[in-house]
């Protein structure tokens, strides 16, 4: 299989630049053969065995900052494009290769050095290379009390998932509002520092986010406007104990009451850590194998509660909702008296019924520890979210923290699945939105990636109008496989799509020669942008 060449550059300039690459950080950091540049597929890739899954040219992986500086430098001299990954682990989501097939993968693994944990207040400064993993033992093998907050697979980087605005489960689930302070490598190979970190030796660059003049973080977030190189990242106190709790609630429009209740406890603080809504109703009819209970699933949102739906119910003995695990961090006093008050809160709910969940006191053993099977919620990294899992790609739309929303939700996306001729009982997560990002909900539909064509065909057909019908009812998706990233962006389409030219006139300001990972979030430069 012959590699592709960066789209504009022939073999002879590829190899020249690659030659350069090699003089700085050494042969064997430069990788060109096929067998190594296949390494950078995205494993769970929506084009298998298509001639569109994208590969790059060539990788390589640099070990300092002064390295990344001459590689983006040596890319402008050959408008060679760099596509930037930390650790390559964005599975579901595109994983390690290039949106644009040619590009050179710029694999930023080697810079894996957790340079700060500062227990007193709270935070890290780490590089891209630096897995969940990694941090987590660096803290654990110094006795540090702090927790990190991991997403659920644990191989990811804390610099890499948040830029890409992933989420957790603790108090500290929303990574991007976690980071504070980056040093930036800009597209002209100049480096820059944001927040406190502007001042030279600057004291508060990992306790302040904002600095002086305009907040330009963001800009650095699901973007191609630079490649960072070090961030801050805020850690959670350990606490002294952890509780939780769970409800059920026996009807359908019980919904409403329950997220009014809801959204007030988590976004007042008493409620902490992800939380949500499920149904044992919804998951008992998805895995029937009768297609007349299956058939109700499309129905479960309908502003009328159908009779069948109110019967089968009753004869199942099942709650129409459960609450997903309600969860206390701190003081123990504390949060026994913050699970009480979320009790009496939910009281007022007609035959609401509360079950006590999990305890525990900190610091665990690693006796007790082993003996929890997924201690994500606990600050401890886990690929455990991989077991029975095939290649998939996430639908994942932001709605409003409502029960109107969470009906409606499970309304248009069923009907339209329906509509495409598949069955939405195949989808329950529908009916599971969760609280992973303050005061909204997000809903995950996974989609199967398997070794056929024609599924997958069909699959990126069907995602593609899921984006235009969640957008057309004002639902947006928080993040996207990069297969789906220009689809993405079109729904951002206010006035003309204001969003996207704002990007495009930075893009061409600060990367003139738009090496630096193109297409990334539908940002495309000047000399791709018609292509």
């Amino acid at each position: 299989m012959a590699l592709p060449l960066p789209p504009g550059i022939d073999q002879s300039s590829l190899t020249e630049a690659l030659q350069e690459c090699r003089d700085v950080v050494g042969d064997e950091w430069v990788f060109s053969s096929e067998q190594d540049v296949v390494l950078y597929r995205d494993a769970y890739t929506p084009f298998w065995d298509e001639e569109q899954d994208p590969l790059p040219s060539a990788a390589v992986a640099p070990d300092t900052v002064e390295q990344v500086q001459d590689l983006i430098r040596i890319a402008n001299r050959y408008q060679l494009p760099l596509w930037t990954i930390s650790t390559g682990r964005n599975l579901g989501y595109g994983g390690s290769a290039p949106l644009l097939s040619g590009s050179v993968v710029l694999d930023l693994k080697r810079m894996n050095r957790v340079l700060e944990v500062n227990e007193d207040n709270h935070y890290c400064v780490v590089e891209p290379g630096v897995s969940y993993f990694d941090l987590y033992r660096h803290i654990q093998e110094r006795g540090l009390k702090v927790w990190i907050d991991p997403p659920d697979p644990g191989w990811g980087s804390p610099i890499g998932n948040s830029l890409d605005r992933g989420g957790g489960q603790t108090p500290m689930r929303d990574h991007f509002a976690a980071q504070c302070g980056m040093e930036v490598v800009l597209p002209n190979g100049e480096l820059m520092r944001t927040g406190m970190g502007a001042i030279p030796d600057g004291k508060t660059w990992q306790q302040y986010k904002y600095g002086f003049g305009p907040y330009i973080d963001g800009m650095f977030s699901q973007s191609n406007f630079g490649v960072v190189t070090k961030m801050g990242v805020w850690l959670y106190p350990e606490p002294e104990a952890f509780l939780s709790g769970t409800l059920s609630l026996a009807k359908r429009d019980d919904v409403h009451e329950y997220v009014r209740i809801l959204s007030y406890l988590v976004n007042s603080g008493i409620v902490q850590g992800t939380a949500g809504i499920s149904s044992p109703l919804v998951n008992a009819i998805s895995a029937s194998e009768d297609p007349q209970i299956r058939a109700l699933f499309a129905h479960f949102g309908d502003p009328v509660v159908p009779v069948e739906l109110e019967r089968f119910a009753e004869q199942s003995g099942l709650p129409f909702w459960s609450s997903t695990e309600l969860r206390f961090y701190g003081p123990t006093k504390v949060i026994e008296a913050q699970w009480e008050y979320a009790q009496q809160r939910f009281a007022v709910i007609p035959g609401v019924e509360f079950q006590p969940g999990r305890s525990f006191q900190f610091p665990l053993s690693d006796e007790d520890l082993a003996e929890i099977v997924d201690p994500v919620f606990l600050g401890v990294p886990s690929l455990q979210i991989f077991r029975g899992q095939t290649g998939h790609m996430f639908f994942s739309p932001i709605i409003p923290m409502t029960g109107e929303a969470v009906l409606e939700v499970h309304r248009v996306l069923s009907n339209a699945l329906e509509e495409m001729g598949l069955d939405a009982a195949d989808y329950p997560t529908i009916a599971l939105p969760q609280s992973f990002y303050p005061r909204c909900f997000l809903i995950l539909l996974v989609f199967r990636i398997p070794e056929d064509v024609e599924i997958n065909r069909k699959n990126r057909e069907i995602f593609k109008q899921l984006v235009k019908v969640a957008a057309d009812h004002g639902w947006g998706e928080y993040r996207t496989h990069t297969a789906f990233m220009d689809d993405v962006m079109g729904a951002f389409s206010f006035n003309n799509h204001a969003l996207l030219r704002f990007h495009e006139t930075v893009k061409d300001a600060v990367d003139p020669n738009g090496i630096l990972s193109p297409g990334k979030s539908g940002i495309w430069p000047k000399k791709f942008r018609n292509a």
